[in-house]
């Protein structure tokens, strides 16, 4: 079964891909290759996860057309541990070196990878313009993004966004953002669509994916992508963990299965480092 394609007037992402942190070097080549071998054609990587390189090295050696593979990263704005990038060249700057690491022409999604509260917001779009104009990024959006943000993001109208990434799994709703993410065409891209592997040993999950003949983390990935704006980029490195994941875009839930996910806690946040903005604003 052909992973589903989220389809809008800025972009055209497949709503399953491939999350690639922490991997590294080799053994990150080497996963994405065989993702992409089995079938994968959305791969994120980022600045921050060291792993552009390998991820790169993997896209060129897949013998897999570049037009046929999703590839998103995420400049990461800090220049230093405190100080953030303030002007368009240094923003630019940065993307340069994205993609030499990368080693390809462009990219098919560029994000800013966190706030703060010192970014210039309107120079940060203005950049991410700036490339999309120009053809290096084909589509551009920004990550970690809580809803008063990017309400102001999207309202400036500086540049069309096409996603949000932030984490969302069966345990954290993001449904706020949904409500306004959804009627605008901006997908949102889940990351930490199995909660850090805690669905595994979730005993309602568990039932549920006894039911399906499925796994847990199936059934995981099956919630998320039941909602029509959403997209999940699980980790895996094994092809086996690879293929289990690919294979949940065959598994249909029902209202009752819907029902029990839904009435699990949703505000289970696992990723809030000490620099995450204030998620409620």
């Amino acid at each position: 079964m052909a992973v589903p394609i989220f389809e809008s007037a800025h972009t055209r992402m497949p709503r399953l891909g491939l999350g690639t942190w922490p991997m590294v070097g080799a053994e990150c080549q080497a996963a994405v290759e065989a993702a992409i071998g089995m079938g994968y054609r959305h791969i994120d990587t980022a600045e921050m996860y060291g792993n552009e390189d390998a991820v790169g090295a993997a896209i060129r050696a897949s013998g897999v057309p570049r037009q046929d593979i999703y590839l998103t990263t995420k400049i990461w704005h800090y220049v230093s541990q405190q100080k953030v990038a303030q002007s368009a060249a240094e923003f630019r700057a940065a993307f340069d070196r994205g993609l030499a690491r990368l080693g390809l022409d462009y990219v098919d999604m560029l994000m800013v990878h966190w706030p703060s509260p010192q970014m210039d917001l309107p120079m940060v779009l203005q950049g991410l313009a700036r490339l999309r104009e120009a053809g290096l990024a084909r589509a551009v959006g920004v990550a970690n993004f809580p809803l008063g943000l990017m309400r102001r993001a999207v309202e400036d109208d500086i540049v069309p966004l096409a996603a949000l990434q932030v984490e969302h799994h069966v345990y954290l709703s993001q449904q706020r953002l949904l409500d306004y993410l959804t009627p605008r065409g901006i997908v949102l891209t889940s990351y930490t669509p199995v909660a850090k592997g805690v669905v595994l040993e979730d005993k309602v999950i568990q039932g549920i994916a006894r039911k399906h003949g499925a796994t847990p983390a199936q059934v995981a990935l099956a919630y998320l992508l039941a909602k029509p704006g959403v997209a999940a980029i699980p980790k895996a490195q094994s092809p086996a963990r690879q293929q289990e994941n690919l294979d949940a875009v065959k598994l249909v839930l029902d209202a009752v299965d819907q029902a029990a996910l839904a009435a699990l806690p949703k505000n289970n946040r696992m990723v809030n480092p000490g620099f995450a903005p204030d998620w409620a604003a």
